[in-house]
């Protein structure tokens, strides 16, 4: 069943934020991922407080392949690139299939 990293970011250092976000997305791909959304424009509809936050979706083949791709060491190399760059939290959802 497909499953969903769904991240909120709070963005400090924009620079090395792109750092981080160059080094991730090769991984991202090498674990059978793709990008849903990156930080595009958002619109709070309903008990929305996190105006200003960078939301961020992927897709995998399953959640297998999400935690796979999260703990790996290219991925881990990755992250290490955006301490201090801002805070993330990063959320991994089943999809549904009803």
């Amino acid at each position: 069943m497909t499953a969903y990293m769904v991240g909120r970011v709070d963005v400090t250092d924009g620079e090395k934020w792109m750092e981080y976000a160059k080094a991730a997305s090769p991984t991202v791909a090498a674990h059978g991922g793709k990008y849903i959304a990156r930080g595009g424009a958002i619109e709070g509809l309903e008990n929305f407080e996190d105006e200003g936050k960078r939301v961020v979706i992927l897709e995998f083949p399953d959640i297998d392949a999400a935690r796979t791709w999260y703990n790996s060491q290219e991925y881990q190399a990755a992250k290490a690139k955006r301490e201090g760059a801002g805070y993330a939290r990063f959320t991994l959802v089943e999809g549904y299939e009803g």
